[in-house]
């Protein structure tokens, strides 16, 4: 079993990594400190188990956890913490188990199997459900990968499997469909068209075209977006609420 330790603080780790030194059969096989590092570590080692503290600066561990829940294969998330309040929190992001710090060896043992029994398990088709919402989307880069803060994305705009999300930063690709995307997000997003959401503050206001089309002007677009005909009386009732 590969396994990748997740605390912002040394001694942490190196605890863990005593505790997992004695139990068989498992290898750990890289070490992080914050959310993104273990994005890139699991992208890079594709592991079977994550030992995620929670208050991780940057990208805490439970939006981390939400993340490699898109993984293909998704490890199994085991929680390190030292407070016990997150342990619902945790549990609606798809953990395995959670522990209470300091660590103790029959407890991360008891942990251990659970993921082997959850490893069994994925092999028979069972699939756990969508945690909660992510903050930020997450883009792959030959081999990296780019968290994008919500809050940055002007718009999403599907094209054959791939979703492109047009943000403050430039563009990128993500594996993710249009319509999951509006299910998760669609008190931020508005669809102006079938393969397209945009962000609902980006929408400035709604003209005609020559051609008699509507198009949507954005505050940060570069060109307007097409409105289809089936969307527009959606959308100017949402502009009014704006």
């Amino acid at each position: 079993m590969k396994v990748i330790i997740a605390d912002d603080e040394p001694l942490a780790r190196e605890r863990l990594r005593g505790l997992l030194a004695e139990v068989r059969g498992v290898e750990v096989v890289a070490e992080a400190s914050d959310g993104q590092h273990v994005l890139h570590a699991c992208a890079e080692h594709r592991p079977d188990l994550v030992l995620l503290d929670i208050a991780m600066p940057g990208i805490d561990g439970l939006e981390t956890a939400r993340h490699l829940s898109a993984f293909e294969p998704r490890p199994a998330v085991v929680f390190c913490t030292a407070y016990d309040a997150h342990a619902l929190s945790a549990f609606e992001a798809q953990a395995i188990d959670y522990l209470v710090k300091p660590v103790r060896a029959e407890r991360l043992v008891a942990a251990i199997e659970r993921v082997r029994t959850f490893a069994a398990g994925r092999e028979r088709g069972i699939v756990a459900t969508p945690g909660q919402r992510r903050t930020h989307l997450c883009a792959r880069l030959r081999g990296s990968l780019r968290l994008i803060p919500l809050e940055d994305v002007h718009y999403l705009h599907a094209e054959e499997k791939y979703v492109i999300v047009h943000h403050a930063r430039g563009e990128d690709l993500i594996e993710e469909s249009l319509k999951s995307l509006e299910d998760e997000f669609g008190e931020r997003f508005v669809r102006i068209h079938r393969n397209c959401l945009v962000a609902r503050h980006e929408i400035v206001e709604l003209k005609r075209s020559p051609d008699g089309h509507v198009q949507a002007l954005l505050r940060h677009g570069k060109q307007p977006l097409e409105v289809s005909r089936r969307c527009v009386a959606g959308l100017r009732d949402t502009l009014k609420h704006l």
